[in-house]
């Protein structure tokens, strides 16, 4: 039975269109500064996200480890929301890459405001870490692909540098807030010193993100690239697809953002299962598993693996859903009445 795969916007393999543009990319060597795909990305990144430069680096992780280096030392202190990618997901980085602690913030859905951020900033003692940066995630993967409103960001951040912190956008997903809002990439950059994007979330290139800001900064950024190990030869090739992707499905996205609303609907209207349709605001659909149901999410992802649909355990008895470009309106019909199925539920037509 084919796998309908719910797990990631990362499990999506290239297009035969992609694929062609990497074969006939041209390619230099990176690390001498001459592969011409590299630097035309870099060059066409900066420019969207109305910046001076740009990096590319091979992950995600690596543009926000990247950031975070460039932008402090050790000993400073990262101040984030306590759901971030930097803290769930990336291994302990700051603290073993760039020794640096994170002051972790609260707030619903991944977001807070400027009472917290006001909160979070230490004097100016010996006794204290340096307050040094500010880390928003737009979108929020753990608050389920929730998108920051611009006033917010707007107040945030105006709050941020006012107490003399830097600004850093996790913007992994930042092309999905930008379907959701109709705002462009650099509405939202402009508020930020470094922006970091993925083409391989959502995009569907195999590999890459990248960070923008200033040049200065930047050049920081592809010094510790280079000491992370994120220095490639002739990456042209990868380049290149990132490039494809960032100029052929970024409109497309809009099409997962309605099959995550088709999804979060249909299970809805199964028994047992709990989802709030209100905070489906991208391609993401995160549901529980009420006390009805006699598994926990391990059990019930493993179950729902055997009726060919792959999805992802996030808690004890939450559950995500992640919508992306090899995911068509009827798998997500037939990934509803599997799940109904497996249930013992009946789904209205």
């Amino acid at each position: 039975m084919p796998s309908i795969d719910l797990r990631s916007d990362t499990v999506t393999r290239p297009t035969p269109e992609m694929r062609r543009v990497m074969a006939n990319a041209e390619v230099g060597d990176d690390v001498l500064g001459d592969d011409p795909t590299i630097i035309h990305l870099q060059e066409a990144f900066a420019a969207r996200l109305g910046k001076e430069a740009a990096c590319f680096v091979p992950s995600g992780s690596m543009a926000n480890q990247t950031s975070i280096r460039a932008h402090t030392e050790p000993g400073d202190e990262v101040i984030a929301h306590a759901d971030s990618h930097i803290i769930h997901y990336e291994t302990g980085a700051p603290a073993a890459l760039s020794g640096v602690m994170i002051r972790p913030l609260a707030g619903p859905r991944g977001l807070f405001d400027v009472d917290q951020v006001e909160a979070a900033v230490r004097p100016d003692s010996s006794h204290f870490p340096h307050s040094r940066l500010l880390v928003v995630e737009n979108t929020q993967n753990r608050g389920g692909g929730a998108v920051w409103p611009m006033e917010q960001i707007e107040r945030v951040t105006a709050k941020a540098r006012a107490l003399g912190l830097r600004l850093h956008l996790d913007g992994a997903r930042l092309w999905n807030a930008c379907i959701a809002t109709g705002r462009k990439p650099a509405d939202y950059a402009r508020h930020f010193d470094t922006i970091s994007c993925c083409f391989s979330k959502g995009l569907g290139a195999p590999v890459g993100s990248a960070v923008a800001g200033d040049r200065a900064t930047i050049a920081r950024v592809h010094r510790f690239r280079k000491m992370f190990g994120g220095a490639m030869r002739q990456s042209g090739i990868l380049a290149a697809a990132a490039h494809y992707a960032m100029d052929h499905h970024f409109d497309r996205l809009a099409e997962d953002h309605a099959n995550a609303r088709r999804l979060a609907q249909g299970l809805a209207e199964i028994p047992g299962l709990a989802l709030n349709l209100a905070e489906v605001e991208t391609n993401m659909v995160f549901f529980d598993l009420d006390p009805s149901i006699k598994m926990n999410a391990a059990q019930f992802c493993e179950k729902l693996k055997g009726e060919g649909v792959l999805m992802l355990g996030t808690a004890p008895r939450r559950i995500r859903a992640v919508l992306h470009l090899d995911v068509t309106t009827p798998m997500v019909d037939r990934a509803i009445e599997r799940i109904a199925s497996m249930l013992g539920a009946k789904v209205t037509a």
